[in-house]
């Protein structure tokens, strides 16, 4: 450890930080009420000739799954430069949309709701005190795809406490884009090697280190993993055990 000075860290949050299919799968499953029994054209993909997408535990994954490529495959657009730049509330609204029509739902009031969801996303176990124990010793920047207003009402959802909380909206990008990481240096106001960047997915932590941040692999169970070519500075099982690989005692 002698060998990585480190005078900031730098936290992903969607998925790293907080639960982010759990908050979502909890915004489906809402719909039921509103849910009815004939899918929308843009329905996801049936298993048999005649299934349906309901919001049982199966129906609601499949629902998930459908978010979950829908902003994928439009940030992707954006960053390819197919598609101007909208913030992730614009998206998650799109997403929203799909998956209500795929569910039979017509309530504009449920699909906002629905869209919500994208905001109310529980922290891990171990985000709130980790985070507590972490700010002890470094100054800690959130650094999310998440708009900024989403950001904002993030955090207050999950408990997160930042000393900066940075958004790629400011970037009018979205990771792994340059500009994003960027932010993070030039608030930090400290050359990239002495940022260390926390997350649970293996692209975002490959485009901190092509700007020359340091890297620090935290597992989740709804990461990206790192691949056998990829060598990051640490590798941590949760908060606590960065906190121990970064030397920090208990109490602090």
């Amino acid at each position: 450890m002698a060998e990585l000075k480190i005078d900031a860290l730098v936290f992903d949050v969607l998925g790293t930080l907080v639960d982010e299919p759990a908050g979502l799968r909890a915004g489906i499953r809402a719909l039921a009420p509103s849910a009815s029994l004939s899918p929308g054209p843009s329905a996801v993909p049936s298993v048999g000739p005649s299934a349906v997408p309901s919001l049982d535990a199966p129906g609601t994954e499949r629902l998930l799954l459908l978010w979950q490529r829908h902003i994928e495959r439009e940030q992707r657009r954006i960053l390819d430069g197919d598609r101007p730049y909208l913030p992730s509330d614009a998206l998650d609204r799109e997403a929203a949309r799909i998956v209500a029509e795929a569910a039979g739902v017509e309530d504009q009031a449920a699909v906002e709701e629905l869209a919500g969801a994208a905001r109310r996303l529980p922290p891990w176990p171990d985000t709130v005190a980790g985070l507590a124990r972490l700010a002890g010793r470094f100054p800690l920047i959130g650094l999310s795809n998440a708009s900024r207003t989403a950001l904002l009402e993030l955090n207050a959802h999950a408990g997160l406490r930042w000393h900066q909380a940075l958004s790629a909206e400011d970037a009018r990008a979205y990771k792994p884009d340059p500009a994003v990481y960027r932010l993070a240096v030039t608030v930090a106001g400290r050359p990239p090697e002495r940022l260390l960047m926390v997350a649970a997915h293996a692209w975002d932590l490959r485009g901190a280190q092509a700007l020359g941040l340091r890297t620090a692999y935290v597992a989740r169970p709804v990461g990206d993993p790192p691949a056998s070519s990829d060598r990051f500075d640490l590798y941590a099982e949760d908060l606590a055990d960065l906190a121990r690989q970064l030397e920090l005692p208990r109490g602090v």
